[in-house]
């Protein structure tokens, strides 16, 4: 199945202007998929949308082939799923939580649950009332991928990890990526998705404002450098060869120049015959793609 996931026309609207409006999405099988936006964006209204937890407004969510609403409970059975607000059932340990997941997936080989507990440096005998919220994702985070699920759907889920937890965390993600299974991450985590996700949507205020491939964010055809010279003389002297200065601090004897890729030769030849303090590359990240798409759009709003 070429695209396991697929949201077409996806609408849940809960009035006055939350909820979440015409969202269409495809995510291809094997892909990682990153969906991000601010709290209260409409990230967990689509996720739940596309488990069948809520029926939508208008639309419909297609995962494995099969209508969300109406096949929610036979999907479950084939998706992984880390929620961003983790209830357990009245279960004394979390032992006894991933024994009932168990069950529930018909799963008698637990070799691959314990190794993920020692990964993540888990102990499921603790009560599971009293697990502090990273421990509760961790358990939820075994719970997920036991079950060897070709969809795992991710919500925000390295919230109330430490550090290193989250590394730990990412890098057992990064391991069902490598193994082909299709993954869905909502995060506000930006350097998180950049690093793992193959491409990444924006969702503001309910609508997708833009879906980027993480290919294109990494190999623009344009590269930005910010140059001090030593002197006003070559400031000033440079400032006459004709690159694009999309910054110039006169202060500072500063400029911040965009060429394509072919002129970098070209750039360090002219810089060679002047007194440069430093040059340094503006990486060009996602977190900035995104804050200037938001800008483009509060800017035609305004028109």
């Amino acid at each position: 199945m070429e695209y396991p996931i697929i949201i077409d026309h996806l609408t849940k609207d809960y009035g006055k202007g939350r909820g979440v409006f015409d969202i269409n999405l495809e995510i291809k099988k094997g892909e990682m998929i990153g969906f991000v936006g601010t709290n209260g964006s409409g990230k967990t209204t689509t996720i739940r949308n596309m488990l069948g937890y809520i029926r939508p407004t208008s639309g419909k969510c297609v995962v494995l082939g099969k209508e969300s609403w109406t096949h929610g409970a036979d999907i479950a059975k084939h998706i992984g799923y880390v929620p961003g607000e983790i209830g357990f059932p009245d279960l004394p340990t979390g032992t006894a939580f991933l024994k009932s997941q168990a069950e529930f997936f018909g799963l008698k080989d637990m070799s691959y649950a314990n190794e993920l507990i020692q990964k993540l440096q888990l102990d499921p005998n603790a009560n599971l009332k009293r697990m502090s919220k990273g421990m509760k994702q961790k358990t939820a985070l075994v719970a997920a991928l036991m079950n060897d699920a070709d969809i795992i759907v991710l919500d925000e889920p390295t919230t109330g990890l430490d550090p290193l937890m989250r590394v730990a965390f990412m890098d057992i993600i990064m391991e069902q990526h490598k193994k082909g299974k299709t993954i869905f991450m909502s995060s506000h985590m930006f350097n998180e998705v950049e690093e793992s996700c193959d491409r990444v949507a924006l969702i503001d205020q309910g609508h997708i404002i833009n879906v980027v491939s993480m290919d294109e964010i990494r190999n623009r055809p344009v590269k930005e450098y910010k140059i001090e010279f030593k002197n006003e003389i070559d400031y000033l002297q440079f400032k006459t060869f004709g690159f694009e200065i999309i910054r110039d601090q006169k202060q500072y004897h500063q400029v911040t120049v965009r060429i394509q890729n072919a002129q970098i030769n070209e750039l360090m030849g002219s810089l060679s015959t002047l007194q440069v303090k430093f040059i340094s590359e503006e990486k060009y990240t996602l977190e900035r793609h995104f804050r200037e798409v938001l800008k483009a759009k509060r800017r035609n709003q305004n028109v």
